[in-house]
C-alpha cells in the first residue's frame, strides 16, 4: 500500500566560527530587571549559569555575515545533501525573528524579506518558487515545516525549503545574565510530498498552540538592565521562572496530543529533537511527557547540542538534526523506520511538535 507524504529528503546547517565561552563575561558587569547592580561575584553567577542551562560556550557570526548569509550556507547543505535542482523548490520558507541585524547595531531589517534575500543568494530564477518568512518565537522551524506539509497536502507545492536563521547575539542586553544564553546559526531542510510506503518514511502529525494572553509578554523586546544605557535601543528580554513553568506545563501535553494524532506507541520513540533552551527544562519537558504515559524516560532518548552551540532559537532543532544525521552527536544516531519527534517552545507563547517517521 501506498500513500504520499512529506518526506525531509536532505539538511544543512551552518555553525558561526565565532566561540564565546563562559568565561568571556566573567568581566561583564549585570544588572537585575529592576535595573539594580547584581553583586553576586561574576564567577557564581557563571557557574550557576552553567549548572542551570548546561551552556559552556555559544557561537557568534562573523562581523560581516547576516542572518540571511546563514540561512543561505545552510539551503545550499540541504539543497545538495537532497539532490534536487533549486529551481524546482515551490516554496522557501524562512524563520527567523529579527531579521538581518548589522554587525554594530540592533535594527532589524525585514525588507525584503529574508526568504527573498536567500533566494537571490542561491540564485534561484523560477518565479513560482515563492519565498516568505514566518515569525513564531523560537518554534519557528518546525512550524515552517507543518505549514509547508499542509501546503504540499493541499496540492499548493511539491518541494519546500525550510529554514531556520538568527543572530541573535546582535540583540542582546550585555548587561542581563540571559545574555549568555543566546547565540546564532542557522539550519534547513528540504521536503518533498512523495509517494511511501504505509511504514515509509514522512510526517504522521503535528500539533500546535499559541498562548498569547497572560503569556504574550514572557519573551519580548525591551529596555536595557542598565539605568545608565541611553541609547534608546531595545534588546531581547525573558522572563526566565516565567517561560520554564510555562514550557513544563504544556509543552509535554502538546508532544502527547502529537503522538497520540500519529497512533504510535510512545515505546516506538527513538529520538525526540527538542528546542535547544535551557539543559535542566528540557530535561524536564521529557521527564514530564514520559510520566504522562506512566513510562521511564529511555537512555539517549534526547540529543543535545547546548553545550556548545547555545540556544539559537529557530536553528537549534533543524541544527541539531542534521549533527545527528552526520554522525557528529556521540550516542545518537537514527536509522531507517525510526520514529523521531521534533518540539519546540517560544515567545508568542507557541509550541509546535511533529512525529516523523525517518
Amino acid at each position: 500500500m501506498t500513500m504520499l507524504r512529506s518526506v525531509i529528503t536532505g539538511t544543512g546547517s551552518f555553525i558561526p566560527s565565532i566561540k564565546v565561552h563562559n568565561s568571556d563575561f566573567l568581566s561583564k558587569r549585570f544588572f537585575d530587571e529592576k535595573q539594580q547592580p547584581i553583586t553576586t561575584a561574576p564567577e557564581v553567577i557563571v557557574r550557576k549559569f552553567q549548572q542551570i542551562t548546561g551552556i559552556e560556550e555559544r557561537r557568534y557570526a562573523e562581523p560581516e555575515q547576516n542572518a540571511s548569509d546563514l540561512g543561505t550556507a545552510a539551503a545550499r547543505e540541504a539543497i545538495i545533501d537532497s539532490g534536487i535542482d533549486p529551481e524546482t523548490i515551490d516554496q522557501i520558507i524562512v524563520a527567523h525573528n529579527y531579521g538581518d541585524v548589522l554587525s554594530g547595531t540592533n535594527q532589524s531589517d525585514t525588507v525584503p524579506s529574508l526568504a527573498a534575500r536567500i533566494k537571490t543568494k542561491l540564485g534561484i530564477q523560477n518565479p513560482s518558487c515563492i519565498a516568505y518568512d514566518i515569525l513564531f518565537g523560537c518554534p519557528g522551524w518546525i512550524q515552517g515545516v507543518i505549514q509547508a506539509d499542509l501546503f504540499c497536502r493541499a496540492g499548493a507545492a511539491s518541494r519546500c525549503l525550510i529554514i531556520g536563521t538568527e543572530t541573535l547575539s546582535r540583540v542582546i542586553d550585555p548587561h542581563d545574565r540571559d545574555s549568555m544564553i543566546f547565540a546564532d546559526g542557522a539550519g534547513a531542510c528540504i521536503l518533498e510530498y512523495k509517494e511511501t510506503g504505509h511504514n515509509g518514511p514522512g510526517i504522521l502529525s503535528t500539533a500546535a498552540r499559541s498562548d498569547s494572553f497572560h503569556e504574550s509578554e514572557y519573551i519580548n523586546f525591551g529596555k536595557s538592565n542598565d539605568p545608565n544605557e541611553a541609547s534608546g535601543n531595545s534588546f531581547i528580554k525573558m522572563k526566565g521562572r516565567k517561560v520554564y513553568e510555562y514550557a513544563l506545563k504544556h509543552v509535554p501535553e502538546a508532544m502527547k496530543l502529537c503522538l497520540d494524532k500519529s497512533g504510535q506507541p510512545i515505546t516506538e520513540l527513538k529520538k525526540i529533537f527538542i528546542h535547544q533552551a535551557n539543559e535542566k527544562m528540557d530535561e524536564a519537558i521529557i521527564k514530564a511527557f514520559y510520566e504522562l504515559y506512566h513510562q521511564p524516560e529511555p537512555e539517549h532518548i534526547m540529543p543535545m547540542s547546548i553545550h556548545w552551540l547555545g540556544n539559537s532559537s529557530v536553528a537549534t532543532v533543524p541544527t541539531l538534526l542534521d549533527l545527528v544525521l552526520r554522525n557528529q552527536v556521540e550516542n545518537h544516531s537514527i536509522h531507517p523506520g525510526d520514529l523521531i519527534m521534533f518540539a519546540s517552545v517560544g515567545a508568542g507563547m507557541n509550541i509546535n511538535a511533529v512525529c516523523y517517521r525517518y
